[in-house]
Order: C-alpha cells, then sequence, then structure tokens
C-alpha cells in the first residue's frame, strides 16, 4: 500500500524489488517498468552510498554487507510507510490495506479461511496475501519483511520476532473411525507398534518432536510412510494404508463427519502438544490492516484449537 502514495524515493522500492527478486530482471517484471529503469536506479543508489550493493554472480544478485545493511533499514522504512497509508486510509474511511501473510498448508484448511472470511466480512477493502512455506523457511520470510505475519509450530525464541499468539495442539494417532483402535481415549506409541504408520517428513516441525518419542519407544528403524504435506497423510489414511501421526490440523472436517478419528498420543503421564505461533517482526510496527488481520488470526487458532 505505500507505493500508492510515493512518499518515498522510487530507489528504495526499486531496491527493495531487486533484494526479494534476486534480480534485475524479475524485479522490474513485479514493478511493471523497463528493466534499464531499475538498473539506473540502482546504479543511481550505489553511487549515491559510495559502495556496491549487489554482488553481480551468475544466478543472479546477492547484498553485499553494505546492501544487507540497506536492506535493513529500508525495511522498516517500507513498513512503517504501510502502516502509515493504511492510517491514512482508515481516517479517509477506506478501511484499505494489503497484508501478507507465510503459513503452513495444513493450516490453510481451516484457521487461515476462517480468519480471511472474518476479515473480508469487516474490512471488505483489505487483501490478504498467503504464501505456503515450509516450518524452517517462514521465521525468515518474516524477518526478512519479505511477510507482515507469520504462522509456525515449534518456533524457538529469536530477536527478531515476536510472537502475537499462541494456540496449542495435541499430538495423536489420525485413524479411520471403524479401526481397532479408534475407541480408545489416549494411545502410547507402544500400542501403535503393529500398525502401518504415517510419519509427517522432516519439514514439519512435529516430526522433531516425534523423534525422541519413537527413540524411547524402541521404534527408532521403524519403516512408515513418510508425508511432506497435511493433505497427503490424511489421504493415506482414508485409503486404509496406516495410521498417521499428527495434530488435528488439516483434518478438522473429516473428524467432524465423522470418517477419521484423532487419539492423543500418551508419553509417560503426559501428552505431546505442538505449539502453534502467530509471528511479526519485531521492532517494527503492523500496519492497522496486520493488526486487525492478526487479531482474526488468533481468534481462529484459539477456535480450533479447543477441541484438541
Amino acid at each position: 500500500m505505500a507505493g500508492r502514495y510515493r512518499i518515498h524515493a522510487a530507489a528504495l522500492h526499486y531496491f527493495d524489488a531487486v533484494r526479494r527478486a534476486g534480480s534485475i530482471r524479475a524485479a522490474a517484471r513485479r514493478l511493471n517498468v523497463a528493466s534499464s529503469a531499475v538498473n539506473r536506479q540502482i546504479l543511481a543508489l550505489e553511487a549515491e552510498i559510495g559502495t556496491p550493493l549487489f554482488e553481480r554472480l551468475p544466478a543472479g544478485l546477492k547484498l553485499t554487507g553494505a546492501g544487507e545493511s540497506l536492506a535493513h533499514h529500508v525495511i522498516g522504512v517500507l513498513r512503517d510507510a504501510e502502516r502509515l497509508a493504511s492510517q491514512i486510509d482508515a481516517l479517509k474511511g477506506l478501511q484499505a490495506g494489503r497484508v501478507e501473510l507465510v503459513s503452513l498448508e495444513g493450516l490453510c484448511h481451516r484457521i487461515v479461511p476462517e480468519a480471511i472470511g472474518a476479515m473480508a466480512r469487516r474490512y471488505p477493502r483489505v487483501s490478504i496475501g498467503v504464501t505456503i512455506l515450509d516450518t524452517a523457511e517462514i521465521p525468515g520470510a518474516i524477518g526478512s519483511g519479505d511477510a507482515d505475519l507469520g504462522l509456525a509450530f515449534e518456533v524457538r525464541p529469536r530477536p527478531e520476532l515476536r510472537r502475537l499468539a499462541v494456540a496449542r495442539f495435541r499430538l495423536g494417532a489420525v485413524m479411520l473411525a471403524d479401526a481397532n483402535l479408534a475407541g480408545a481415549a489416549r494411545l502410547s506409541l507402544h500400542e501403535l507398534r503393529d500398525q502401518a504408520l504415517i510419519l509427517p517428513k522432516a519439514n514439519f516441525a512435529n516430526r522433531e518432536q516425534l523423534h525422541p518419542a519413537l527413540i524411547q519407544a524402541g521404534m527408532g528403524d521403524l519403516r512408515a510412510h513418510e508425508a511432506g504435506s497435511v493433505d497427503l497423510m490424511k489421504q493415506l489414511v482414508l485409503r486404509g494404508l496406516g495410521v498417521a501421526l499428527m495434530t488435528r490440523v488439516g483434518v478438522e472436517a473429516e473428524l467432524e463427519g465423522g470418517r477419521l478419528v484423532h487419539v492423543p498420543l500418551r508419553q509417560g503421564r503426559g501428552f505431546i502438544d505442538s505449539e502453534l505461533g502467530l509471528f511479526a517482526r519485531s521492532n517494527t510496527p503492523l500496519s492497522l490492516a496486520a493488526e486487525a488481520f492478526a487479531r482474526y488470526l488468533g481468534e481462529a487458532m484459539g477456535a480450533a484449537s479447543g477441541g484438541s
């Protein structure tokens, strides 16, 4: 939204676009301008600062040390401009804005759509962009300024991130409703030794949580199906190919419809809980639109975790 007002030099917008895209040509396409115009702005900026901002490599452009320092400044400046634009829009009664979210695929089955729906009903002129990333990529996307908000499981504290909301989801065994163990109130991994298991791959934070529990249960050499997406795990269970170890996230509709059941995993005297966090960049105020969307995301997270 900040680009509408042009309250900062075009060179900053062009520099940020090149930083994100990794090349002059790709940045020009995103900006809908000629590549030569982008190149001139970058060269002029480098001349003004007196040092190269990008390394020109065969694979594309890479920020130099000076470029990294400038990028940190520019991200903050442009985020502040977005906040100002939203404030101006709110004063004008437009309630307009744009919010970028990075999220996990499984969260887009229930939590993210419900939050977007609530946002659209209250602020119909605000648009939401959602990018699906793996767990490990989400903190970096927020910290670099490529997204306003991010949803991810089991994110350790980082100085560049602040947590806006949290919800806890119990890891469990997802199986067909007519499976032999479907009526259990809880299950240990040892009780699942004879089952064909479906495990999340390493792009899931839950896999790191499950690994020590599997070792402790003597199942470290377990041969099991592995899937890198919630939807694939769900489809394998629906086809009778095994029992998936996962949270309820992404299978809410099938659980509510009675096709699948989720039995909590017991570990010792307790359970294995996975923490879902909503994050923003530290020391960078959110726009009014992002603040509003964060509230709706937090509400959707809380509603979804109520059944876990």
